[in-house]
């Protein structure tokens, strides 16, 4: 993969990316703030750990959050060393702002059906299921997640696929409840998957959201059924990474990592795919 276009200090990161054989000393601490998308806290929060304990005296501050709202809060002037988005556009936007450099895609996901015990929902007759009237069905909210986009995106491939009738789009949008994501939406009970919960307590019957999110919410309610999305119709969800324009080499380190060093392994681990 092409080494990213920001990294000017070279001897000086390729130095701190080395860490794990030869750790770099640090006189005073560093720190460095990483603001990422929720839906990867596991493998960012372990990528963190591990180069902390590669590079003592450096402390990665972890910030997660819906990939848009994260954007307009570093908009309104908060400092992001790093941003690790859910999807290409809201690094991009703060590039073309002039906050943050270059951006690369680093993983990608997929959308998966998180459904409520009882409903037979199959790949061929997921469409079928999400445009019965009767079917409660949950989104996140478009513009501040990502995730909220790319469902208003697959219901576009329904329709333009012929997968379902002209106007299914604009009827599987109306029906979509957004329940999670938004400035306004309510926070999960302290330790529950939000996804799971959405689902277990009957606020959704169906619930489109990562297949990632979708393993770690039937890990937590092991009775909810994880149903693919048909290729045809699904879509890719690239995520990008934004680096603020001065950041430090630890913060450029950092980024590499997830990018191409070890990070990459946290993000394989945790069901993410390549870029």
């Amino acid at each position: 993969m092409r080494r990213l276009a920001w990294l000017g200090s070279a001897v000086v990161v390729a130095a701190l990316v080395a860490g794990c054989a030869k750790p770099v000393m640090n006189t005073a601490p560093v720190n460095v703030s990483v603001y990422a998308a929720g839906s990867l806290r596991a493998p960012v929060t372990e990528a963190a750990r591990a180069f902390e304990r590669a590079h003592p005296g450096t402390q990665v501050a972890l910030t997660f959050g819906a990939s848009g709202l994260l954007r307009d809060r570093i908009v309104a002037g908060e400092a992001a060393d790093v941003f690790a988005s859910a999807n290409m556009a809201h690094p991009q936007s703060l590039r073309a702002g002039g906050s943050h450099g270059d951006t690369r895609p680093f993983a990608r996901n997929a959308l998966c059906a998180l459904v409520r015990p009882g409903l037979a929902v199959t790949p061929d007759t997921l469409v079928q299921t999400l445009l019965d009237p009767a079917v409660k069905l949950g989104i996140s909210t478009p513009r501040a997640d990502p995730s909220g986009d790319y469902a208003i995106t697959l219901f576009e491939n329904i329709e333009r696929t012929g997968a379902a009738a002209p106007g299914s789009a604009q009827a599987l949008t109306a029906k979509a409840l957004q329940l999670t994501g938004g400035p306004t939406s309510p926070p999960p009970p302290v330790g529950r998957d939000v996804y799971g919960m959405l689902v277990a307590t009957g606020q959704a019957d169906v619930f489109l959201t990562y297949c990632t999110n979708a393993v770690i919410a039937r890990a937590e309610e092991p009775s909810l059924q994880q149903v693919d999305v048909p290729p045809a119709i699904n879509v890719s969800a690239q995520y990008g990474l934004a680096l603020r324009q001065g950041a430090g080499p630890a913060a450029q380190a950092f980024a590499e990592s997830l990018i191409s060093g070890a990070g990459q392994a946290s993000l394989r681990k945790a069901g993410f795919l390549s870029p």
